[in-house]
């Protein structure tokens, strides 16, 4: 054979014709046009220098998929208001990237700038003090100080004070020495690793608290002086503590100033945290290190170790600590629906104190219900609060009406509360399935953010049409923005379908032990607008289970829907944003009620004639996958393929080796388990875990399923998805 011809053949993977390759190219490069959509993080208001108008700063994020990280930029706009029914944004004509920022934070005013570096290996970390114009101010906070500032919007806590001369942060302590060894035996002094030649241990061995926080040090409590550059570890608080989210309490004059913070304590031991609202915590209040000087200008100095204060005694959660712009009280949110039940994610309640006028703390202090528990909400009305985080300026100009955002059924939207007389409005328009997403205030008018599954997000500015009468509604205008520009091919893409949100009803009531889980579930269902129902359908679950698929704009999803794909995202009972009854319905029927709703959704548009039964896929992660290997094998006759992620396969295995445990007892044992759970599981415990697990049914598997697994998952370890082992199984 001549060798020329040879080489210019193209030689093509096992099982590819050049059709397919090109399709796989072409939808490779269409997938690239989807995930190249900028998303909108944060955003901040500063009143402008004129005193007309204001100035706006978002800060962007955008995947770099060569890097396998987020490219982070800030953009400006000048807004002014002309009209009730106009408003203007001028937008800079460029991003400025972030390169390297970890954190930032505006002061109070809006006249100074908090932009932190967290250091890399032993350097330090770098704090910059920036104003309008220039770098005011430059700090390098070594490691023996403290390590990287926690950045991860949950034990992450920057406050500026009320003067802005001190910021309360959250960061690392300090790596504790180790011991050392050479041919003499124990070296005497502690060294830094690369200066030693020889054996060093690794010291104690200190529990972590689990997927995404391995190798992370304890939280700890700093405060700086933004002018000399001195910081102090804030003295008192227990080791046992993890603490987050902190907030300068309002000073009074002639009174110590205090620091409120979030604290998890570790006893018995720590579990995995992230996503996990069930975590017992409280508000504690601590004196700041500061003293102050001749000049009348706050200064820090090490004081003895103070008094921690426990603010919230007689409840089991609190977090997001919030002081009202008088700093008469201090609002926080709870998941004590969660910590009590056990349940890693449940309905939120908002809380209030009276903070002492006195300054004189009381951890026996009152704690109001602002928006207690909702069991089961009448239809149209709020059916419990879902809220996962505040703005850190949430208040309109009465000073008692918070701005915030929470899940309804399927959709997010926006709430305004009044935390005295606790009265609750839903202001985005209540006729919009799409979801709505708080981003900031400009005075008493919203900036937000709204978007469908066939919509890429569009900022929106919400005006309050009568500041005296809350209740006569909202105006909501349209602001064009460069931030979500995306392909005219996309947008042809997208135009060419639509979606609606299905009320699937219960298939056997007679089975629901309350009111609220026999209410419907939900499933977005996104087709062509020339759906015959031949279209393949593609269902998809959201993992948890105590989580929730909202009608926003998901990037992924909107790729399938425009290749070709219908989709069917089912919010099963167990799900957020639908009442505590609901919810607390799955535990301990996982495995069972959850597959029963998703097959009853699918039953739903097959008889609607939405979707053909011989043209079925599934895919899910985490509690999906388990979701998804459930059905695979309880119904193997339904779908013709599927997709996992990091499944739950086993929850025999996995309850060894798991950051979260307490979760396999549970989802599996309903409201019992969190009392019987143990970390030496009986063989009657092992025995009831596996037959609630996918495993036990997988011999019956007929689809050729895709599985994606973790390496390093610590939630669920790869073992989970290996122990599947099919012949038509694809590992990744």
């Amino acid at each position: 054979m001549d060798s020329s011809k040879a080489c210019s053949v193209k030689e093509l993977p096992v099982g590819l014709d050049e059709a397919t390759e090109e399709e796989y190219a072409s939808q490779s490069k269409l997938l690239q046009e989807f995930t190249s959509i900028s998303s909108i993080d944060k955003a901040w208001i500063f009143k402008s220098d004129s005193g007309i108008g204001s100035q706006a700063m978002f800060s962007i994020s955008q995947p770099n998929l060569l890097a396998n990280k987020k490219r982070k930029f800030m953009l400006s706009s000048s807004i002014s208001k002309e009209s009730i029914n106009n408003v203007n944004f001028q937008w800079a004509p460029f991003p400025i990237e972030m390169t390297g920022v970890s954190l930032f934070a505006p002061s109070p005013s809006g006249s100074k700038l908090l932009v932190i570096r967290n250091p890399e290996n032993e350097s330090p970390s770098q704090f910059e003090i920036w104003s309008s114009s220039q770098l005011e101010k430059e700090f390098m906070i070594s490691q023996s100080v403290h390590g990287s500032v926690y950045a991860d919007g949950w034990f992450e806590g920057i406050s500026w004070n009320s003067d802005e001369s001190l910021i309360a942060y959250v960061a690392e302590e300090p790596s504790p020495s180790k011991p050392s060894f050479d041919d003499q035996g124990y070296r005497k002094g502690a060294i830094k690793d690369k200066e030693c030649s020889s054996w060093k241990a690794q010291g104690d061995w200190e529990e972590e608290w689990g997927e995404c926080y391995a190798g992370k040090r304890q939280p700890a409590l700093f405060v700086i002086n933004v002018n000399s550059g001195k910081v102090e570890a804030v003295k008192g608080i227990a080791k046992s503590l993890s603490v987050g989210q902190v907030v300068w309490a309002p000073q009074v004059e002639g009174t110590e100033q205090y620091l409120v913070f979030v604290g998890w304590s570790a006893d018995p031991r720590k579990l995995g945290i992230k996503y996990c609202y069930n975590r017992p915590c409280a508000l504690y209040a601590v004196k700041a290190p500061l003293y102050k000087s001749e000049a009348a200008e706050f200064d820090l100095k090490s004081t003895e170790e103070s008094t921690v204060v426990n603010l919230t005694q007689s409840i089991s959660s609190a977090f997001f600590p919030q002081f009202s712009p008088d700093g008469k009280f201090l609002m926080f949110l709870s998941a004590k629906a969660s910590v009590d039940s056990g349940a890693h994610s449940a309905t939120d309640s908002l809380q209030r104190i009276d903070w002492p006028t006195g300054g004189k703390l009381c951890s026996s202090t009152k704690i109001i219900d602002v928006i207690p528990i909702v069991n089961c909400a009448e239809d149209g009305h709020l059916p419990g609060l879902y809220c996962s985080s505040f703005l850190s300026k949430p208040w309109l100009s009465d000073g008692c009406t918070m701005i915030l955002s929470s899940y309804w059924h399927s959709c997010e939207v926006i709430l305004s509360v009044n935390v005295i007389s606790g009265k609750v409005l839903r202001i985005s328009p209540a006729d919009s399935d799409f979801s709505w997403n708080v981003l900031t205030l400009d005075g008493d008018n919203v900036i937000a953010v709204c978007s469908s599954p066939i919509d890429v997000p569009q900022i929106k500015y919400g005006c309050l049409v009568d500041k005296a009468n809350n209740s006569t509604g909202w105006r909501w205008l349209n602001v064009s923005s460069p931030i979500f520009r995306c392909s005219e091919k996309v947008m042809s893409l997208l135009s060419s379908h639509q979606f609606s949100i299905l009320q699937i009803p219960v298939k056997d009531v007679s089975d629901c032990l309350t009111k609220g889980a026999a209410k419907p579930f939900e499933a977005i269902f996104v087709s062509s607008k020339k759906n015959d129902g031949t279209d393949p359908l593609i269902v998809m679950l959201h993992g948890g289970p105590h989580s929730v698929s909202l009608s926003s704009f998901s990037k992924s999803s909107a790729f399938l829907s425009s290749i070709g794909y219908s989709l069917l995202i089912v919010n099963y009972r167990g799900s957020l944003g639908f009442g505590e009854e609901a919810l607390q319905s799955l535990p301990g029927k996982i495995g069972s009620q959850d597959v029963n709703d998703v097959l009853t959704a699918i039953d739903y548009v097959i008889e609607k004639g939405l979707a053909n039964p011989s043209k079925i896929t599934v895919l899910g992660g985490s509690h999906g996958g388990f979701l998804t290997t459930h059905l695979i094998g309880q119904a193997p006759d339904k779908f013709v393929a599927a997709a996992v992620r990091n499944p739950v396969c086993n929850l025999s295995s996995m309850v060894g080796i798991t950051d979260i445990p307490d979760w396999c007892y549970v989802e599996s044992y309903g409201s019992n388990g969190k009392s019987i759970y143990t970390e030496a599981p009986s063989a009657e415990h092992l025995t009831h875990l596996y037959n609630k697990s996918p495993i036990s049914h997988i011999s019956k598997v007929k689809a050729p399923t895709l599985f994606l697994l973790g390496a390093q998952d610590l939630r669920v370890p790869v073992s989970n998805g290996l122990q599947v082992r099919l012949p038509f199984l694809s590992l990744a």
